[in-house]
């Protein structure tokens, strides 16, 4: 159950990450309610993923997912820094953090229907 309610929070993650991503790529502002809700969202995600690795009921798989969804995260924390700065965000990394966390957010969903 931990694993489905952490993905569900990915899935609503990613929903703003796309959001702020298409107004960064346009040149517009990203709201910061907006970016706080997408990390908030991210990291109790890792949180259940974590709780779940440490009951030991995470398959192998869902450790995966969580250590590419770990790198997505520190990503996250760097594209951050940028928002902090009031700097362009490098499209570049805008698009490596997507990519790794959607590749996280896809192992995750394979563990999950591997379990049931």
């Amino acid at each position: 159950m931990l694993l489905i309610i952490a993905a569900v929070l990915f899935a609503l993650g990613a929903l703003g990450g796309l959001v702020m991503a298409v107004r960064s790529f346009k040149g517009q502002s990203i709201p910061v309610p907006l970016a706080a809700l997408h990390g908030l969202l991210g990291a109790t995600g890792l949180v259940l993923l974590i709780v779940a690795a440490l009951l030991g009921t995470a398959s192998k798989t869902a450790l995966i997912a969580l250590i590419v969804l770990v790198i997505a995260a520190l990503g996250g924390f760097y594209l951050l820094s940028f928002h902090i700065r009031k700097q362009r965000h490098p499209r570049a990394v805008i698009v490596v953090h997507a990519l790794v966390a959607v590749i996280g957010f896809l192992t995750l969903l394979t563990a999950i229907l591997q379990a049931s």
